[in-house]
Order: structure tokens, then sequence, then C-alpha cells
């Protein structure tokens, strides 16, 4: 690993702080300066990261990071129309698939959760709208390092999470959405002092809100 964690902070490969998690480790950095964090409005990746994070569910991130091209192959690069519409042939393939996570019990859910997607859509106008109808609010000052690494759970994101369980939807808990929206910028939880996080700032601030 590269560098002490001080105040929630690692230094990278270039020596520049980072939120600890990253580890050093070159695929972790690039996921954490390059993805983490930053504002999505695609319905498509929205439910690739939230199909993905119910696949994480008791396994590391990393784990599944280093599938995901796996994954996206698999599941038709998560387009939501074709997953609703897999059935039980693609279930068999998928459960034969080593590149993914074969759990039986995530696979249905990503599938259910495709079909539970298309009416959200219809309803909402799109996923990406109805989950930024919840964004937090921001705080009046960025939080400090201990409070951020202790996050595990989002009141909007449980607030989520409850709503789209009682709709259907499968492994989509509160931990598993509060994951989402920090992966897709709903919130800005880099650490103070990481070199991302005003950059986060800022495109938080120019992105356009789907409605």
């Amino acid at each position: 690993m590269t560098g002490e964690i001080e105040n929630g902070l690692r230094a990278g490969p270039d020596g520049a702080p980072r939120c600890f998690w990253h580890g050093g480790l070159p695929d972790y950095v690039a996921y954490h300066d390059e993805e983490w964090g930053r504002p999505i409005a695609d319905d498509t990746r929205l439910f690739e990261k939230l199909c993905l994070e119910g696949f994480q569910s008791g396994l590391s991130w990393l784990t599944i990071l280093r599938k995901r091209e796996n994954f996206r192959a698999a599941f038709a690069g998560f387009d939501i129309a074709t997953v609703a519409r897999f059935d039980e042939a693609d279930i068999a393939r998928l459960l034969g698939d080593a590149g993914i996570v074969r759990h039986r019990g995530k696979i249905e859910a990503a599938i259910n959760n495709a079909g539970r997607a298309e009416a959200l859509i219809a309803r909402e106008g799109s996923l990406a709208a109805y989950l930024w109808r919840h964004e937090p609010a921001e705080p009046a000052e960025p939080l400090d390092h201990e409070t951020l690494r202790a996050r595990t759970i989002l009141p909007e994101a449980a607030a989520v999470s409850k709503a789209l369980r009682k709709d259907g939807w499968r492994f989509v808990g509160p931990t598993t959405v509060t994951s989402l929206f920090q992966a897709a910028g709903l919130v800005n939880d880099h650490f103070v002092g990481c070199i991302c996080r005003e950059r986060i700032d800022a495109e938080r601030a120019a992105f356009v809100r789907p409605t």
C-alpha cells in the first residue's frame, strides 16, 4: 500500500492525497480519480451501478470492479430493456459464467430489478430523475473525516431503499443505495484534502439535474 492514513487520506502513487480506501492499487486509484463521485444522469449507467452494488453485498468492491467488464458482457451492457427480458436460459448461462459473481439470488434480483426499473421509468420519466429528486442537501460545512469514514447510511438513500423495496426491487438495502449515491455523485464524499474533492464540487455545481 502507498502511504500512511492521516485524516482519512492516503498518498497515491504520485504522492498526492486521496481518500484512504484506494490502497495504492492502480485500478482502485483510477476508479477513485476518474469515476467515484462524478455525477451521473444516464439511466443505463445508474442501473449498472445499482446492480453492481447489489452484487458487491458481502464482498469487496475491488472484487466487483475487477469483474466489471465481465458483468457488462454477461448483462448486455446493463441495458434495462434487454435485462428485463432475460429468461431461465439466461439465468443458467449466468450461473455458468466464472467471470462474474455466480449467486442465483443476485442474478435473479438484477433481472427482476430491470423490470421494476422499466415501470419506474414509465412512471417517473427516468431512473436518473427519480434518484436525483432525492439528492441530499449539502451540509453547511464539509463533513469531517471521522464522520465520512463512519458513514454507512444516508437518510435520503434509506428512503429510496424503502420505496424501491416496497415496489418489488431486491438487493437494494439502505447501505447499497447509500453506496450508489456516493458513487454516482449525489453526494460528494471525497474527504477534505483529497485531490478529487474540489473537482467533484465543481462538477456537481455545473451538473444539470435530470427532471
